[in-house]
């Protein structure tokens, strides 16, 4: 099962679930986002990774916006080339709406992570000869107020069927992909990981969250990115 085939299924699946308040909104970019989520695929999803990088879920500004991973969309739009019409979610709320590759606020966790990538490899070429960028859960979930509410503050019958569907399509990513190296950014991705690849042959580890909301992101993340991945045995030299 290839990446765009696992991705129809996690689509289907997750809109079979309903969520209580405070959750009143939530976004699928999978959906809405289809056209370039699949451009992304197609472009750089190929077989014989050997480095997911696996982050939590869509930001409203990146892959909310843009249907790529942490996908700050000047990067999205002109460093990995993609392209693709951005619909809208249904219902959408007035205070964050998806403007799509309009969408005038940046990304600042993108903006890092895809600037390190830039600055280290050159080239997408380069870069996704080795690595993949995915996100374990596609949905935003966002209050009333549109405030982001993240999956691991979901109550906890929620929580339970988000995870089972986004770990089992994370399984099937790993059996498409093959990595040797499935690395979380941020300790969500990484505890995640290690429940639903239990018993897989590869390394888990984490590298730091680019989050301006971390403190230590914003002292140097890309140097920090780079030392955690050297301590689990990632060499950046090709």
């Amino acid at each position: 099962m290839d990446l765009a085939a696992i991705a129809g299924e996690l689509v289907r699946d997750l809109r079979r679930l309903r969520f209580a308040p405070p959750v009143e909104y939530v976004y699928n970019p999978l959906e809405y986002a289809r056209e370039a989520h699949a451009d992304y695929l197609r472009k750089y999803g190929g077989i014989g990774k050997e480095i997911v990088l696996l982050g939590m879920n869509p930001g409203p500004w990146g892959m909310a916006q843009t249907g790529v991973p942490f996908g700050h969309v000047g990067f999205v739009r002109e460093w990995l080339k993609i392209e693709g019409r951005i619909y809208r979610p249904s219902p959408e709320h007035p205070a964050r709406p998806i403007l799509g590759f309009n969408c005038p606020r940046s990304e600042v966790s993108g903006a890092r992570l895809w600037g390190w990538a830039r600055d280290t490899f050159g080239t997408p070429r380069r870069f996704f000869k080795r690595f993949f960028v995915a996100n374990y859960c596609p949905l935003v979930f966002m209050e009333s107020s549109g405030r982001n509410r993240t999956p691991d503050k979901l109550p906890a019958g929620e929580r339970t069927k988000v995870e089972a569907l986004c770990d089992e399509a994370l399984r099937r990513t790993v059996e498409h992909l093959s990595p040797r190296y499935m690395i979380g950014v941020g300790g969500f991705a990484e505890r995640r990981a290690r429940v639903a690849l239990a018993g897989f042959d590869l390394t888990i580890g984490r590298i730091p969250h680019p989050s301006p909301a971390s403190p230590s992101a914003n002292r140097g993340w890309a140097g920090q990115a780079e030392q955690a991945l050297r301590n689990l045995g990632v060499s950046l030299a090709e």
